[in-house]
């Protein structure tokens, strides 16, 4: 997996923990909603990353 496309990954997971964190604290169940989807969207970047290796070894 390239650097950058990792660091992005991380950035989008960690972004996205907080934003849901954030909304269970304070109630709002949309900022909840949009941090689960940030996770999952930095998930995927990293799922994909990671079969791209495997196919380049």
């Amino acid at each position: 997996m390239s650097g950058e496309q990792k660091t992005e990954a991380k950035g989008e997971q960690a972004k996205g923990k907080l934003k849901e964190t954030a909304g269970r604290l304070t109630g709002n169940e949309q900022m909840t909603s949009e941090g689960r989807a940030e996770q999952a969207k930095g998930d995927a970047r990293e799922a994909k990353e990671k079969v791209k290796d495997a196919f380049k070894h």
